[in-house]
């Protein structure tokens, strides 16, 4: 992914209104994130932990979606969780339900969509064998590391379409 600004980030929000851009808080640091290591852009807002934000090319645009984690969710008495956009298998906590609002008149309405990601948002980097989960190296898989990008954006992208889709 490309470096983006502040602005940049704030206007490709699809899922919320320019009033709701304008109060994301994005990550710290956007000029010294490892850029050239991530294929889209996760955070989670510290001023409010139950709200994740993605940011990606899709497309030939830039996409942000805003998310939130629904409160209330029971927790699976399973003690390890796949993500299901890159597949990293994280103990405990370590993936958490996103429910993003859909765009356009539908997410208007209320509608929703949602998925298992990583609590952390990362996932690009725990591909890529920058980050670790708590249970250490990913499994390992006969798949290059170029191929388990491709499956990663191509379950982002299967995410985001549901997102689109009235």
């Amino acid at each position: 992914m490309i470096p983006v600004s502040e602005k940049e980030l704030r206007e490709s929000f699809v899922n919320c209104s320019k009033g709701e851009a304008t109060r994301i808080n994005p990550p710290g640091g956007l000029d010294r994130l490892p850029w050239q290591d991530l294929d889209f852009l996760g955070w989670r807002d510290p001023k409010a932990p139950d709200r994740g934000y993605l940011v990606v090319e899709h497309r030939d645009r830039l996409v942000g979606v805003s998310m939130r984690v629904p409160t209330g969710v029971r927790r699976s008495l399973v003690k390890t969780t796949v993500c299901s956009i890159c597949l990293t298998a994280h103990p405990g906590t370590g993936v958490s339900l996103f429910a993003a609002p859909k765009a356009g008149a539908s997410g208007r309405q209320g509608n929703t969509v949602g998925t298992y990601i990583c609590a952390d948002l990362a996932c690009p980097l725990y591909v890529r064998g920058k980050k670790f989960s708590a249970l250490g190296a990913r499994f390992e898989e006969s798949m290059t590391l170029e191929e388990q990008l491709a499956r990663t954006m191509a379950n982002l992208e299967q995410f985001l379409e549901q997102v689109f889709k009235p």
